[in-house]
């Protein structure tokens, strides 16, 4: 357990940032489930700008590593290519 004030801050600190990490983390996820269960090609191709910006701003905090960003970008990608 901490000692001393600053260990006590930290441990405070990073609670707040995992917390922030956990939601953004959860909002690129639900963004991409949600573009890939998209019928309709121009709804999905005016969502993808969106969630490719969502996935490079997790991506810039460092949530997700810059490889698994550019994957999953790829990824949404092909989704919304391959849509009829």
């Amino acid at each position: 357990m901490a000692n001393n004030a600053s260990a006590k801050k930290r441990i405070r600190q990073s609670e707040k940032r995992k917390e922030s990490n956990k939601y953004y983390h959860k909002t690129m996820r639900n963004a991409i489930r949600n573009i890939k269960g998209l019928e309709d090609k121009k709804e999905a191709e005016g969502a993808l700008a969106k969630v490719v910006s969502l996935i490079d701003k997790v991506s810039k905090r460092n949530i997700i590593h810059k490889n698994k960003a550019s994957n999953l970008k790829s990824q949404v990608t092909k989704s919304v290519a391959a849509i009829a």
